[in-house]
């Protein structure tokens, strides 16, 4: 194959770009993780990841979670709403701020949780085992970015 390399432009190796390939693990885990509970559990991506948030938080709104997730506000509606329907969330408007919906894990929630927890804790054991000793120095390059993310996207930073 001949090399398309515009001379005009700097050089680039997309296999070297670190964005590319963050965003492009990141899926795959996703994806591997998300095999298993839609699998076992028959919930998506985004209901997982409200799930984990609730369970992690406690009760929170769905702007918080669309923040903390990484998911449009239309899709964690959407989740919270199929979640809902299934008996696993409950929604409550927020006393203190009422255009605020607040969600919560319902005892069938905590209970679908405690099935699913085994089963990522185990992938994320899987991925460590992998990584081997690689593993803490990519958990700490993780938490500096997410926290120069994080201070990115707050104006009071």
């Amino acid at each position: 194959m001949e090399d398309q390399h515009d001379p005009a432009q700097p050089p680039f190796d997309l296999d070297r770009f670190t964005p590319y390939r963050l965003s492009v693990a990141a899926e795959r885990a996703s994806e591997g993780l998300a095999r298993l509970y839609r699998s076992r559990f028959g919930i998506s991506v985004a209901e997982w990841r409200v799930l984990a948030h609730l369970e992690h938080s406690g009760n929170v709104s769905v702007r918080d979670i669309e923040a903390r997730v990484a998911l449009e506000k239309s899709k964690v509606s959407r989740a919270a709403t199929r979640l809902e329907a299934a008996g696993y969330i409950a929604k409550a408007v927020d006393p203190a701020d009422r255009r605020l919906v607040q969600l919560s894990l319902t005892e069938e929630g905590r209970a679908l949780m405690a099935e699913i927890l085994p089963v990522a804790l185990g992938f994320q054991a899987e991925l460590e085992a992998r990584l081997g000793a690689a593993f803490d120095g990519l958990e700490q390059g993780l938490q500096k970015l997410l926290d120069g993310t994080e201070d990115k996207d707050d104006p009071s930073a």
